[in-house]
C-alpha cells in the first residue's frame, strides 16, 4: 500500500461519493421509478435525466433535494455505465455546506430502499463495485480459504469508494446479532460501509490477512481498513474497536470510529473528481434563479472579452494612424543633398514604428556573438 495522499486530490467536505452495481434488469426503470415517487412526496424538489447521445452506453439523472429543515440544498449526479455483470454507477452529490452524515442517503434518492423494492432484482443495487459477491447494507462473511480471505479483504480495501469494517465475532450470535451493524450507522454512512464478518474460529487467519495493511483485529472487536493512499497522518490504532457486541444493542464506540474516519481528508476515489466536475460543469437541473445567474455569468464573460478586443483594436488603429503620419512626412520630404548629414529621415521613423510592432528577435545572444566573432576575424 502506498502511503501518500499526494497522488490525488482530496474531495471537500460538502462532497458525499458512492459507487455500486446494480445486477438487476432495467436500471434506469428502476431508478425513474424512484425518482417519481420520490418527487410525489415532497421528498425531492426536482429531477431530470439528461440527454446522452443514442449510442452512448451512459445514462445520467440529476436530483435535487433540500436537507436540515429546508435550510440546505443538496444537488445529485448519478451516472449509469454498462459491464459484463450489470449496471455500474457513480454517485456524487454536493451540498451548500459540509456534508452531515445525519442526512438522507443520496444514495435512496435514486435506488429503492427496504420495502421498496419490486420483483426482479429491484434491490440488486448495492453490489461492490470491484470485489464480486461483495454487498453494502448487509453482512459479508469472510471466505473460509486463507488465502481467498486475504485477496477479498485486499481487493475490497484498495476501492477507496467504500469503508470497510472487518468484525469478529467473540462467539458465535445468535439470530439478533447477526444482524447489519451499518443498519445503525447513520444514514449518510450506511450506504457506503461494506461490512466483513469473521467467525470465532477465523481470528488468527484474519489477522494474517489483513497483516500487509496494516492493522490488527481485536478479538470479538472491529477494525476499519486503512483507504489507499492513506492520508498524512493516519494511525489505523484509532480505529479499532476492542469490543462489539452482537446483541442488537448500538455500537456507539463503533460509530463514532465509522463517523471520524468518514470525515478524514483522504485522497479522492480513482474517477470521483472527474465525476465531481461532472456534476459542477455539466450541470442541467436548474431553478429559474440560477439559470440568471448562469446567464449573467456569461454575460460578464462577453462583455469581458469585447473590452479585451476593443483595446486591442485601439492598439493597432494607433499604430497605423503613427505609420500614415510617417508616410505622408516621407512624401513631402525633398531628397537629401549626397553628402551632407542628415537628421533621420521619415523613412527611418516609419521603420522604426514598424519595427515597435514586432515581437522581440529570440536568440538575440547568438546573433551578437556571431557578430563577435566576424569582429575578430577582421582583427
Amino acid at each position: 500500500m502506498s502511503n501518500s495522499a499526494t497522488d490525488r486530490a482530496v474531495l471537500p467536505p460538502t462532497v458525499w461519493a458512492a459507487h455500486g452495481r446494480h445486477t438487476g434488469p432495467d436500471s434506469e426503470k428502476v431508478i425513474r421509478r424512484i425518482l417519481r415517487h420520490r418527487k410525489e412526496t415532497g421528498a425531492l424538489d426536482d429531477f431530470v435525466e439528461p440527454a446522452v447521445p443514442e449510442d452512448s452506453d451512459r445514462r445520467v439523472f440529476e436530483a435535487r433535494w433540500r436537507v436540515d429543515d429546508g435550510t440546505v440544498t443538496a444537488r445529485a449526479r448519478l451516472t449509469l455505465v454498462s459491464q459484463q455483470a450489470g449496471r455500474e454507477w457513480q454517485l456524487v452529490a454536493e451540498a451548500e455546506r459540509p456534508w452531515d452524515e445525519a442526512w438522507p442517503s443520496p444514495a435512496t434518492m435514486f435506488w429503492p430502499d427496504g420495502d421498496e423494492a419490486g420483483d426482479g432484482g429491484e434491490a440488486a443495487w448495492d453490489y461492490h463495485p470491484a470485489v464480486a459477491g461483495l454487498r453494502l447494507r448487509t453482512v459479508n462473511p469472510l471466505p473460509a480459504d486463507d488465502k481467498e480471505m486475504r485477496r477479498v479483504l485486499r481487493d475490497a480495501a484498495k476501492d477507496a469508494w467504500c469503508v470497510n469494517l472487518v468484525v469478529h465475532e467473540a462467539m458465535t450470535p445468535d439470530a439478533l446479532g447477526r444482524l447489519p451493524l451499518v443498519r445503525q450507522l447513520p444514514p449518510g454512512l450506511a450506504h457506503r460501509v461494506v461490512e466483513h464478518r469473521a467467525t470465532p474460529q477465523q481470528f488468527r487467519a484474519v489477522n494474517w490477512a489483513v497483516r500487509d495493511l496494516g492493522v490488527e483485529v481485536p478479538r470479538g472487536g472491529a477494525v476499519l481498513l486503512p483507504p489507499d493512499p492513506a492520508p498524512s497522518g493516519y494511525d489505523p490504532r484509532e480505529y479499532a474497536v476492542r469490543s462489539v457486541f452482537l446483541d442488537g444493542s448500538e455500537p456507539a464506540e463503533l460509530v463514532a470510529a465509522l463517523i471520524r474516519f468518514a470525515a478524514l481528508p483522504k485522497p479522492a476515489p480513482q474517477g470521483a473528481e472527474e465525476a465531481l466536475a461532472d456534476l459542477r460543469d455539466n450541470w442541467t437541473l436548474m431553478t429559474l434563479e440560477e439559470e440568471l445567474a448562469r446567464e449573467r455569468e456569461r454575460v460578464a464573460q462577453y462583455a469581458e472579452a469585447l473590452e479585451a478586443m476593443t483595446r486591442s483594436r485601439d492598439l493597432y488603429r494607433e499604430a497605423a494612424e503613427r505609420a500614415d503620419e510617417a508616410l505622408a512626412a516621407l512624401r513631402d520630404t525633398p531628397a537629401p543633398a549626397a553628402l551632407a548629414p542628415q537628421p533621420a529621415s521619415p523613412f527611418q521613423q516609419l521603420t522604426r514604428v514598424f519595427k515597435g510592432l514586432r515581437p522581440p528577435k529570440e536568440n538575440a545572444e547568438p546573433a551578437a556573438m556571431a557578430e563577435d566573432e566576424t569582429g575578430k576575424t577582421d582583427r
